[in-house]
């Protein structure tokens, strides 16, 4: 039996005044990546200073303002990639590198070490504060951690008084979601008022969820309650970083925004410990879904997902939302259907906004292409088929050809799972285009007989054709094409036979344009009913080949 009683629950915050769930995104935050310390210290195969300097360069590119490059003086590789940075001027003048550290002195001396140089950086200082952390880990009391807290700052101050460059701190009670929050206020305060920060002068109070012990609402209850509690707000920049323990980091991470953060710290595609970060990436494509500038270059997730399985060497999920390679594919046949349907309402009414059944965004915008949207195995339906010939070949299905040769389709993918859209096309052209057998169409000539009063028809054809191979032809009247062919096949091989209905259309533009045409055809005498497709450079060619497809499709020319 599942021991779901050694577990307890985490207590929630009692804050009936919250006011977040009545708010909506606006706009982005400010985003701080953390890919390549935290996303790297998780690392099987952490990053080399070129992968990193690469990686770096990456960030900068898609319009990251506040890196989080390491732990320099707690690593030689961190260190060396810093200094390389620094020397090589690789650091643009609006970029802020954020360096990592204990409160420890050796530790900051090593970490402004580091930094000299630097025009500017984010020196981010931490020590935890959670309750069981307290009791099992440091064994101290709170005045004790509040100590620690206010000894790293003053280390931090002094040295930033002599250095050359800007200095902003960054302070995180570790643990946050696992702290009391009176207590988490209170070193919080001592910080900030140890740091002496102003509006002009902010500090940056960073309130991470280490670990997602709870719901997101309960992380944008906290949130929030620290959001209206602290002294002078306006000298504060709030930032989170969630981690995703229970699988919600960016939910919870949305909430925290609505809740007041200003500055979201994560990774790119959620690397990180354990189930990982907030995933960066993922916020920024829902904002865009809902027409929000995300404020980051991400409109090719392709060339992310490259360099970032190349450096990180971790391959990206295919259901990872935006970047997975099966998130904008279709199997289910009823939401094939929707999705066709979806995209020609769209054509037919130059509709400006993006509105699709199951796809949230277009691909195309985010650098995906169309042709996996829809894929085909035996769960498939007739949309997603017709959906793969219009868009990768071209041809509109009648409604009504939609089941008739989906079911085609679902036979082949019974036997061997997905279907591609190259064999689809073989079907079609096996069992339609190329059905010339046992009755073949050669040549046709059409004389038009409007003028003639005697005759109660107005066109005349002469068709020749094999049959079995031999060569055959006869002569019929109608009106129209169609009409006469109907005529004289029925006369020629002793059938009854009816067009049902008959569609066309340009398959494409230009002076070497060709059409294709579809005739649906009743056997009277047998009942049944079939499509026949033709394709010619001659709208009434193709017709005419449309009508000897059916034909040999019902079997009629074996009789």
């Amino acid at each position: 039996m599942l021991n779901y009683r050694r577990y307890h629950r985490n207590p929630v915050v009692n804050y009936p005044e919250r006011e977040w769930p009545n708010k909506e995104i606006e706009k982005a935050p400010i985003w701080c990546s953390v890919d390549l310390r935290d996303g790297n210290q998780a690392l099987i195969d952490p990053m080399v200073v070129d992968e990193k300097i690469e990686f770096f360069q990456f960030l900068i590119n898609m319009g990251f303002k506040e890196i989080e490059i390491g732990f320099p003086a707690a690593s030689q590789i961190e260190f060396d990639f810093l200094r390389q940075l620094i020397e090589r001027k690789m650091i643009p003048d609006d970029v802020c590198v954020q360096v990592l550290t204990q409160c420890r002195e050796e530790l900051i001396d090593r970490t402004f070490e580091a930094i000299e140089g630097c025009k500017q950086a984010v020196v981010h200082i931490y020590n935890s504060t959670s309750t069981l952390q307290r009791d099992v880990v440091f064994h101290m009391d709170r005045e004790q951690i509040i100590d620690i807290a206010i000894k790293g700052t003053n280390m931090v101050k002094e040295r930033a008084a002599k250095f050359p460059g800007k200095i902003i701190l960054e302070y995180s009670p570790e643990s946050f979601t696992g702290t009391e929050l009176d207590f988490a206020l209170d070193i919080c305060t001592a910080v900030q008022e140890t740091w002496g920060a102003t509006k002009e002068n902010p500090i940056i109070i960073n309130l991470p969820s280490t670990v997602e012990m709870n719901t997101p609402n309960v992380y944008a209850d906290q949130i929030e309650w620290m959001n209206k509690h602290f002294k002078n707000r306006e000298s504060i920049i709030l930032s989170i970083h969630p981690h995703n323990d229970r699988g919600t980091g960016v939910a919870a991470a949305e909430l925290a925004m609505l809740a007041g953060a200003d500055r979201v710290e994560g990774t790119l595609f959620g690397n990180g410990e354990r189930t990982g970060n907030v995933d960066i990436l993922n916020i920024a494509y829902n904002m865009f879904s809902q027409g929000i500038d995300p404020e980051l270059k991400i409109e090719r997730v392709n060339d992310i997902i490259e360099i970032y399985e190349r450096c990180v060497k971790m391959p990206i999920h295919p259901r990872h939302p935006y970047a997975g390679k099966l998130v904008f594919t279709a199997f289910s046949g009823s939401h094939q259907d929707a999705i066709n349907k979806g995209v020609s309402a769209m054509r037919e009414r130059n509709n400006p906004y993006w509105e699709v059944p199951y796809l949230p965004i277009d691909p195309a915008d985010i650098g995906r292409e169309y042709e996996p949207i829809v894929r085909i195995n035996s769960q498939s339906g007739k949309g997603g088929v017709a959906f793969i010939m219009d868009t990768y070949f071209g041809f509109k299905l009648p409604k009504g050809m939609h089941k008739e040769f989906a079911n085609i389709i679902q036979k082949l993918s019974e036997t061997q799972g997905e279907v591609s859209p190259e064999q689809i096309m073989e079907k079609f052209k096996e069992n339609y285009l190329e059905r010339k057998e046992p009755i073949h169409f050669k040549k046709l000539r059409v004389e038009d007989l409007s003028g003639e009063t005697v005759s109660q028809f107005d066109t005349a054809v002469e068709v020749v054709y094999t049959d079995h191979g031999v060569e055959k032809s006869f002569s019929a009247k109608g009106n129209g094409p169609i009409d006469a062919v109907q005529r004289g096949l029925q006369e020629r091989l002793g059938v009854k036979i009816r067009v049902l209905d008959y569609e066309e259309h340009a398959l494409q533009s230009g002076a070497n344009s060709q059409a294709a045409a579809y005739i649906h055809m009743l056997d009277v005498e047998e009942g049944t009913v079939t499509y026949g497709v033709g394709v010619s450079s001659n709208i009434t060619r193709a017709s005419v080949r449309a009508i000897f497809s059916a034909v040999n499709r019902l079997g009629i020319g074996k009789r």
